[in-house]
């Protein structure tokens, strides 16, 4: 299928771009959820909103066949050296299966896997979700992923896949019912904050080594998971399966759930709240005061810290000067806190390692990029988040040692977000973090992949193609993620772009085609049908 996107000389103009997709007419609907995909008919996926917004915006669709290649194949000398390395994705959508292990927005799925390939996208990312497999302690329904699998394997494309042991909100897809159950009557499985309010979208890492789950440990539970995957997805392992994403906590990201209440509308984000007064982190706090001969540091968290969304100077625990994050208090909780941050991503990780080692496959886990506040000295969104890093200490540094010690590769979010685009109160800078998190990782030969935060931030583009084609171009890139937004006029012709340029050098515009040119250039064509769309 090709789209070109082509504007009156008045416009900017937009290169022609080549997608594929034989027999199928599709576009993505509008949706009230972005990640979402819907389809109507059997043989198509096709909303007349969508296409009345094609014709307001003087753009219409005719069939035309073509023969394409590949756009990342067609490599420039000016950029095929940082193009050896590189490897760019796309995320399916979040609810690509839920409930009842049935495959959603199937055909639209399909449609768009046949246009990624032929636009040079390696593969796609899939999450698979714990609430949607393991329904019922150690049985476990893998179906709909199979048929992903299969979808991704007969498209030509690589996949991704993310394990996910935590919930989502959005589109809701829970944790395994027998799990809620078990919380409904023993709620300390959960974290929780100051308040005593529980976040229930993930297990506490402090029942990592107990025997909670119907007399299983948590770990135990996840072992059986992966096993269960490894044995059925062995077909797929090393071929189309390439990577594997372990989950490691709230979003499946290395992080206490510390900012789990959204901001208030209008409002910068808050430092968050420490997650540290369930039963079993306060025994487990209580234990490591007690061996530093500080019993009394042991009752619970700092009481002079701020709420989830209060700025760092309202109370005294994060104050630049003078706060208690300085004093010996301070240093003997944050140091406690983020170890065992640490020691449960070490967990997770080795687990991981040792399952998945014998295969072709790299294992990755995915690291947070706290940035609010980072131009204090505190960093407090970090430090409630788990990372005990400071203008005067890198907290990165034993992260990278543990992803180095158990040979796994760091997912850096994150990567469209530029400090220009950012609340100036809030003290905020994603670059800054980015970059030292990145020396740090490469300092202990960590590799980096990166994401975006499918925000759609200002300038977003731009700024991931600067961090992919830097000086160390990273691993991997998995751009979020297919859904109407994804596949709409808004947003489209834009990654199309975003694509192309990263195959082709910069032009100088006496070397750019013109629009008649443009608007002329003919195309090899085949006997499959496919979707042209120009200006009316």
């Amino acid at each position: 299928m090709e789209v070109s996107v082509i504007r009156s000389s008045s416009q900017a103009k937009i290169s022609k771009t080549e997608l594929g997709c034989r027999d199928l007419r599709f576009c993505f609907g509008k949706s009230n959820d972005k990640n979402k995909i819907f389809s109507r008919k059997p043989n198509s996926v096709c909303f007349d909103s969508q296409i009345s917004r094609f014709r307001k915006a003087g753009l219409r669709f005719t069939l035309k066949a073509v023969h394409s290649d590949p756009i990342l194949e067609s490599k420039s000398p000016a950029t095929s050296k940082s193009l050896d390395r590189l490897r760019l994705f796309v995320g399916l959508p979040l609810d690509a299966v839920s409930d009842g292990n049935s495959v959603n927005h199937a055909r639209a799925i399909g449609a768009g896997l046949k246009a990624l390939k032929l636009l040079g996208v390696e593969g796609v990312e899939l999450p698979v979700w714990w609430g949607v497999v393991e329904n019922e302690m150690g049985k476990y329904d893998w179906s709909g992923y199979l048929a992903v699998a299969e979808m991704v394997q007969k498209a030509g494309l690589k996949l991704h896949v993310s394990l996910c042991f935590h919930a989502s909100s959005q589109p809701r897809i829970p944790l395994p019912k027998w799990v809620t159950k078990i919380g409904e009557s023993q709620s300390s499985i959960f974290f929780a904050d100051r308040s005593g309010q529980h976040y229930q979208q993930c297990l506490s890492l402090a029942v990592d080594d107990l025997a909670v789950l119907d007399g299983k440990t948590p770990v135990q539970v996840y072992q059986g998971f992966c096993e269960s995957f490894k044995s059925t997805f062995s077909p797929f392992m090393g071929s189309t399966i390439t990577g594997i994403s372990m989950g490691l906590g709230p979003d499946g990201e290395l992080r206490y759930p510390s900012h789990h209440k959204p901001a208030k509308s209008g409002t910068i984000t808050g430092v968050g709240e420490f997650q540290c007064y369930d039963t079993n982190m306060l025994n487990l706090l209580k234990q490591y005061a007690e061996a530093n001969g500080n019993p009394l540091w042991g009752l619970g968290g700092p009481h002079d810290a701020p709420t989830y969304d209060q700025a760092p100077n309202s109370n005294s625990f994060f104050k630049d000067h003078g706060g208690s994050w300085e004093s010996p208090y301070g240093g003997f909780f944050l140091s406690w806190y983020s170890s065992e941050l640490l020691s449960h991503g070490n967990r997770l990780l080795s687990l991981a390692s040792s399952i998945f080692g014998d295969t072709e496959v790299n294992v990755y886990g995915k690291v947070p990029l706290m940035h609010s506040w980072y131009k204090t000295r505190a960093h407090p969104s970090e430090l409630t988040a788990g990372f005990y890093n400071t203008a005067s200490r890198n907290g990165y540094e034993a992260v990278a040692e543990m992803f180095a010690r158990n040979s796994c590769k760091i997912i850096l979010p994150g990567m469209d977000l530029s400090d220009e685009h950012q609340p100036h109160d809030a003290l905020s800078s994603p670059e800054s973090l980015l970059a030292q998190i990145r020396t740090t990782c490469n300092k202990h030969r960590v590799e980096v992949a990166g994401q975006n935060l499918a925000s759609g931030a200002p300038g977003g583009l731009e700024q991931i193609k600067k961090n992919m084609l830097g000086e160390n171009p990273i691993d991997l890139f998995t751009y979020q993620r297919m859904g109407a937004h994804f596949f709409s006029p808004e947003h489209f012709p834009s990654f199309t772009e975003f694509v192309r340029s990263l195959s082709q050098p910069e032009l100088h515009p006496d070397d750019l085609p013109s629009d008649e040119a443009e608007a002329t250039e003919s195309v090899q064509t085949s006997s499959d049908p496919n979707i042209h769309l120009q200006t009316a």
